[in-house]
C-alpha cells in the first residue's frame, strides 16, 4: 500500500476525488509533479485497482482518469487527512517554533 501513501499517490487520489480528469488537467492540478512521476503514479494506481483509465478512440487520443470504487474509499481517507492538516497546521507550526526556540537557546 505504499503507492496510496506516496507523495504523488496521495495527491492523485485527492485530485480525482471530486472529478474525472484528463492527463493535462490532472498535471496542472498537482503542482510540482513531473510528467514521468505522474505517468508512473497513474500506472501504479491503475495496477492496484484504485484508478480507472479510459481511452476514447479519437484523434488525437483522449484519455480520462477517474477513481474506482476501491480508489474512492482510499481517497475518502486521504480527504480526512487533508482536513486534519488544514485544521491543525497552525498547531504544528507553533510546535515547530517552540522546538526551534529551545534548540537555539
Amino acid at each position: 500500500m505504499e503507492h496510496v501513501t506516496s507523495r504523488w499517490g496521495v495527491l492523485v487520489l485527492h485530485a480525482l476525488r471530486s472529478e474525472t480528469l484528463r492527463y493535462g488537467r490532472l498535471r496542472r492540478k498537482i503542482i510540482g509533479v513531473s510528467e514521468k512521476m505522474l505517468t508512473q503514479t497513474l500506472q501504479t494506481l491503475e495496477r492496484d485497482g484504485l484508478v480507472h483509465r479510459e481511452v476514447f478512440p479519437v484523434i488525437p487520443p483522449h484519455v480520462e482518469y477517474s477513481l474506482t470504487p476501491l480508489g474512492e474509499g482510499a481517497a475518502a481517507r486521504v480527504a480526512a487527512l487533508f482536513a486534519w492538516i488544514e485544521d491543525h497546521t497552525s498547531d504544528v507550526v507553533a510546535a515547530q517554533d517552540r522546538y526551534d526556540d529551545r534548540k537555539v537557546s
